[in-house]
């Protein structure tokens, strides 16, 4: 039988709301929040201050009344009412052992799970035939870490990457490379055999083609125009553009695959733009059907003000003038297709903040046309952009937007360089493949860890020294504390020390009570960052737990201590640690080397 767990405060709270109504009060006054002035007492009480008018009475004489109520009660070694009439609380050591043994035996350490259902964050949402760039990181990383949240929450969750692989982009692609190599049969209206296997450029080619066409359809008009006309028979079905759509398809994606891998982002769904073309005609045949959707300057849009706007909430247009669909087209075909494929009851999108509008139009549009029933929530989480020291954009030297591949080898070289110097000060001997995957490691969670730790809709600055520091709030502190702990493990078990048979017993001093109260915390962050969306509280949680641990560490001898229930019960305590630690590394999504 699983123990039934509530979250600390709950559980903490509990006895004092049973005081306060013993008392003759509100039982809701007996809220419990964690101390903001630690020096003085680990958890406070402010519901005398708060009901003090409601009663007629001093807040003092209130918080006196609840603190007789609480002597004896074996959850708390302190609880005394102080002036104006705060009520002071410290634990007992018994109590938050118990509470840490009961973390230990149960399923994912006690957390209470909401019913699941299936999920779906759509991120990344790169261009196909560009590289992925500095910009795509943040979505990325974000995401990846939200879609895990959710998963570890008990969800069926689905990651969609949502490429732009159906615009104009790929009329100018195409349109580009009948110019440069108009003998392929893709562009022989006559051929009518096999297409070749090999695709007739390499990811390189692409990434120089796509911007030279770009810059040519910017300055003329007439080759702007053949461009459309490309996209145009592309999307009617012209069977060469199709074959060469493919192959431009095959050749980005091989690519993204590479760069997303060494992210340790992994997409359940490589779904497009294209994916929907064929639903948006019955789509938009309902929209006028229902009634929704009327001509407007010869465009077709959809009215999504409502009564109580107070800014400009302009139409969604759904077709354009000229017979093209938008991103919202698009957009709204996707949730069709996802309520018809999986039925979701969240569908979380993550792009920048200049986005923010397009996702208000579009998900009033999808809940006033019925695509979106009342029970699935759609959810737009906007991020800042990633800055250079100066607090501008992140730029190259050159001076251009950097690419995700050189951002990585940014980080994984300053990695590779700091580890190379830790074995060497340790006098290791290491393969240089080892050095390697350690570098990559520690490399990620410097980068994942950099960004994750910011609240996402605020901008930050991608500072790589800071970032592969391993002293301070890093990816690599918080590693290195994972590795300590594993090292010590491994160093019991040489020395024959059982680490089975660990009891956890009550604290025996203030770094180790320190470290159960930072374990016991758990609960209530995972399960903010899973309301909230924020991945910034886990972060905020492992490094709390993790300065916790190296306090504990630093002042108690765990493996040389005498007393053999003791170490025991050290050793016990620790390797919680360190499976906590792991399951929230696994949910920011970086991994945990051997050593550093």
């Amino acid at each position: 039988e699983e123990p039934d767990m509530k979250q600390l405060l709950e559980e903490i709270s509990s006895h004092v709301k049973k005081a306060f109504e013993d008392a003759g009060y509100d039982g809701e006054l007996g809220r419990v929040t964690v101390s903001n002035r630690p020096d003085l007492c680990e958890y406070q009480c402010n519901g005398a201050m708060a009901g003090a008018k409601r009663y007629h009475k001093a807040p003092i004489a209130m918080a006196q009344d609840v603190a007789a109520r609480l002597e004896g009660c074996s959850v708390f070694e302190k609880a005394e009412a102080v002036a104006p009439g705060f009520l002071n609380l410290n634990l007992t050591n018994e109590f938050i052992a118990d509470y840490v043994i009961r973390m230990s035996k149960a399923d994912d350490f006690g957390i209470e799970k909401p019913k699941t259902s299936v999920m779906i964050v759509d991120y990344g949402g790169p261009n196909v035939a560009k590289p992925l760039h500095v910009g795509h990181l943040r979505s990325a990383v974000i995401g990846e870490s939200i879609k895990r949240i959710l998963h570890f929450m008990g969800n069926e969750t689905y990651g969609d990457i949502h490429m732009g692989d159906w615009g104009l982009q790929m009329g100018l692609v195409i349109y580009e490379l009948s110019l440069r190599q108009p003998d392929l049969p893709y562009f022989d209206e006559t051929f009518e055999g096999e297409y070749p296997a090999e695709a007739p450029f390499t990811v390189s080619d692409l990434e120089e083609i796509y911007p030279a066409a770009s810059g040519k359809s910017k300055n003329d008009a007439e080759y702007k125009a053949r461009a459309m006309e490309a996209t145009l028979k592309l999307q009617e079905g012209h069977r060469g553009y199709r074959a060469l759509w493919h192959k431009i398809m095959d050749v980005s994606i091989a690519d993204m695959k590479r760069n997303y891998d060494r992210l340790d982002v992994n997409f359940e769904l490589w779904n497009g733009e294209s994916t929907v073309q064929d639903i948006i005609p019955g789509m938009v045949q309902d929209m006028k059907d229902g009634g929704y959707a009327y001509n407007s300057d010869g465009a077709l849009v959809v009215d999504v003000k409502e009564e109580t706007d107070t800014k400009e909430m302009p139409p969604c247009i759904i077709i354009k003038s000229d017979g093209a669909s938008l991103y919202n087209t698009t957009d709204l075909a996707t949730i069709k297709d996802r309520m018809a494929r999986y039925s979701p009851s969240k569908i979380v999108y993550l792009t920048d903040k200049r986005q923010d509008l397009y996702f208000e139009q579009v998900f009033r549009c999808a809940r006033k046309t019925g695509l979106a029933p009342d029970d699935c929530e759609l959810i737009h989480i906007s991020f800042g952009t990633v800055n250079g020291k100066d607090g501008s954009p992140y730029k190259t030297r050159a001076g251009g937007v950097p690419r995700l591949s050189d951002l990585i080898d940014e980080i994984e070289e300053s990695m590779l360089a700091k580890i190379k110097e830790n074995a060497a000060g340790k006098g290791e001997t290491v393969s240089d493949a080892e050095v390697l995957d350690r570098a990559r490691k520690v490399g990620l969670a410097a980068i994942k860890y950099g960004d994750l730790s910011n609240q996402a809709s605020k901008d930050y600055v991608f500072d790589v020294d800071r970032f592969t520091s391993f002293e301070g709030d890093t990816g690599p502190y918080i590693l290195y504390t994972c590795v300590r702990i594993n090292s010590i493990l491994r160093k019991a078990a040489e020395q024959g020390i059982d680490t089975e048979d660990t009891v956890i017993l009550p604290p025996v001093n203030a770094s180790h009570k320190a470290l159960m109260h930072a374990i016991s915390g758990f609960a209530a962050e995972i399960t903010s960052a899973y309301n909230e969306y924020a991945p910034h509280r886990i972060c905020g949680y492992v490094y709390a737990l993790s300065n916790a641990f190296n306090t504990f560490y630093h002042e108690n001898h765990i493996l040389t201590e005498e007393d053999e229930a003791l170490r025991g019960s050290f050793i016990g305590l620790m390797k919680l640690t360190g499976r906590i630690l792991k399951v929230c590394t696994d949910m920011l999504g970086f991994e945990i080397p051997e050593r550093m």
